[in-house]
């Protein structure tokens, strides 16, 4: 057999193995993974860098399935050459526990999935933040440590989500060269041909994002014309490149060859039977891999071995000086003996939490060499000014200031991109509101457990004039809801020193929810207690009668109240409750230590008080969207107050009162 022969027999396998794990699984998607086999096999033996004994290697080529759906080709290529997915996971395909899940996920642990991808255009955004985060860690570290391409396989979904707009056009104004992305151009949705829906010409759309573009054509089965393809890219420089390759999804199937059911399980016994006979596999069994086509595949994913085995020498010969900031860098943490020395402010002084931030992230910028920051047009105003080594553009690429623009969804995806890169931990801010345009993204780093940074500023209706399309109301109770989201809002300066201490030692994302207006510094609040998710700020000289439960910028609100009820005899404590899952995430004896079952609660956020029923027994909120008004009179109206505190406070503690029976 000669090679070409042999390469064409492990493209077939691909094929066989894309139609037996849905058809096993009575579910998944098997056209794209058929039509693009020749593509995976080009990259995993041509062109990708990298050591599947090792999948962690840092300096390795970076691969995103943003077309996430196809997961079984990544599955069928991680296994082949050697990844450590062996053939019965291949057999659990979709099934419970299994490291082969619907579409890939980080999560997971799947040994060579970078990042989580399967909503449309996701993979896209992550993959500019794998290149943006090679470049400035080859720009800090040096190209003998870093020095990688980050490479994508997206379609017609991914190129029509918006999303795919925003991380394209950041991608070319950055001239992000390392990143190529691959069109699979195949013509079908789910509803039918693209025709219905899409007419866009990708090739000058992309051009005028400023990158370069590649048509190969009608030449998704000739392989030395995609490697020619690859190649071009990886030469181009100043640009990231679009290499567009028309395929035929579910080739060479003979009923489903350009047909829209391909695009999930439509091959199914006799039609997979008919399909194995044209590709000269066994058609009575399945997952067939033969020998010969495992060791070619498994020799390919030996061939970076002496790379990676230069590099290592390389970075164990670094000055330890350096060596230790770049461990750091990878951890996303502080240097090992690194003393955070964050800002300090007295009772009774007067900042917003947002300009505390700031203050905050700066100080800790030579202890975190990971550190990056930016905002979405709102980086002054969100507290993400980070002028450490300058601006991150062409001319700069060390530079760890970033500027994403009016682009929050591919901020988002692209800080996640770079927190799973290694290397980096990044920041990004906007208003909260507008946390609604990242949701998918932050869900996903939450699912990734992806070290990402949001911060959220102008956290209430304290925002004012610009009115309810501005103000945030249910975005506390919305982000509290994503599992695995760290979420904390701090009551004033103090404490926002201890959120960016339990954000560098977090393993996950963290939400950071910041207020706009200036806020007094506190006399109970404790920055070492922040990570605990609440404690007590006020405490009476009685075990307590009432108990006033505040976040962010409604903790000073309780402190007043409680000093007007206890001037009228009533024994009141004030929690500052800056996160739910971290306080959740206590012992019971310390949240039953807070908030003692036998005394009443009730909580003050300037939010909707959906979910508060967990902690309190009655709420003040805003279950409403807000108004056009100074910042002041708004929070005022609608109760937010000390009178008001006072008022229902004083109220529910009467109704906790024992009922004397007469006589």
């Amino acid at each position: 057999m000669t090679d070409i022969e042999l390469e064409q027999r492990a493209i077939n396998v691909v094929r066989g193995l894309a139609m037996d794990a849905p058809h096993a699984a009575r579910s998944g998607h098997q056209g794209t993974a058929m039509a693009l086999a020749p593509l995976a096999h080009v990259l995993w033996t041509r062109v990708l860098r990298y050591d599947s004994a090792d999948p962690s290697w840092p300096d390795r080529d970076r691969f995103v399935l943003s077309a996430g759906h196809a997961s079984i080709l990544l599955y069928s290529m991680l296994h082949l050459t050697g990844h450590g997915l062996t053939l019965d996971d291949l057999k659990a395909f979709r099934q419970w526990g299994s490291l082969t899940p619907g579409h890939p996920e980080r999560s997971y642990h799947t040994p060579g999935v970078e990042v989580t991808t399967g909503p449309l255009g996701q993979g896209v955004g992550n993959s500019v933040g794998l290149a943006l985060a090679e470049r400035l860690l080859r720009a800090q570290y040096g190209a003998d440590i870093c020095d990688h391409r980050t490479f994508a396989i997206c379609g017609d979904g991914d190129l029509s989500e918006g999303l795919s707009h925003e991380a394209a056009s950041l991608a070319g104004h950055l001239g992000l060269d390392r990143l190529v992305w691959i069109y699979d151009d195949n013509h079908i949705t789910i509803d039918g041909p693209t025709e219905l829906s899409l007419t866009d010409d990708a090739a000058t759309r992309f051009r005028g994002y400023g990158w370069n573009v590649v048509e190969l054509g009608e030449a998704a089965n000739d392989l030395d014309a995609i490697e020619a393809g690859l190649r071009q890219a990886i030469a181009n420089e100043g640009a990231p490149t679009l290499v567009i390759l028309r395929s035929h999804i579910g080739f060479p199937s003979p009923n489903h060859t350009d047909h829209h059911e391909a695009h999930g399980y439509a091959m199914k016994d006799d039609e997979i039977a008919t399909t194995k006979e044209i590709l000269g596999l066994p058609v009575d069994e399945s997952f067939f891999v033969p020998d010969d086509v495992r060791d070619l595949y498994r020799s390919a994913g030996r061939r970076g071995a002496d790379e990676h085995a230069a590099w290592r020498a390389r970075r164990d010969a670094m000055n330890p000086a350096i060596r230790v900031r770049w461990d750091a860098a990878l951890s996303a943490t502080a240097l090992p003996d690194a003393e955070l020395a964050f800002p300090t402010w007295e009772p009774g002084d007067s900042v917003a939490t947002r300009k505390a931030s700031e203050k905050c992230l700066q100080a800790i910028a030579d202890a975190v060499p990971g550190l990056v920051a930016g905002g979405a047009d709102l980086t002054g105003n969100t507290g993400t000014t980070f002028l450490v080594d300058g601006v991150q553009s062409v001319d700069n690429p060390g530079g760890r200031q970033l500027y994403f623009g009016v682009r929050e969804h591919a901020m988002a995806a692209t800080l996640n991109g770079m927190a799973l890169h290694g290397g980096t931990l990044p920041v990004g801010g906007t208003f909260f509101v507008f946390s609604d345009y990242m949701r998918p993204a932050v869900r996903l780093a939450a699912l990734s457990r992806a070290k990402s940074v949001f911060v959220w500023t102008h956290d209430s209706v304290g925002v004012g004039e610009d009115g309810p399309t501005h103000q945030p109301v249910e975005h506390l109770a919305a982000v509290r809801a994503i599992p695995g989201l760290g979420v904390i809002r701090p009551a004033d300066a103090t404490e926002t020193a201890g959120a960016w201490a339990a954000i560098v030692s977090a393993d996950g994302p963290t939400g950071l929810v910041l207020s706009r207006q200036d806020l007094p510094v506190l006399e109970g609040t404790d920055a070492g207690k922040v990570a605990l998710g609440a404690y007590v700020v006020h405490e009476s000289q009685e075990p307590p009668e009432l108990v006033l439960v505040g976040t962010g910028s409604e903790v000073s609100v309780c402190v007043e109240a409680a000093q007007r009820l206890e001037a009228d005899g009533l024994h009141v404590r004030v929690v500052s409750m800056p996160s739910w899952d971290r306080f959740a995430a206590q012992s019971n004896e310390y949240r039953e230590s807070v908030l003692p079952a036998g005394a009443p609660k009730l909580s003050v956020e300037a939010a909707v008080t959906f979910g508060w029923a967990r902690w309190v027994d009655d709420s003040i909120g805003i279950d409403d969207f807000g108004a056009s008004a100074p910042g002041a009179e708004v929070l005022e109206r609608y109760g937010i107050n000390v009178d008001h505190v006072v008022e229902r406070g004083r109220g529910l503690a009467r109704s906790n009162d024992p009922v004397i029976a007469p006589v």
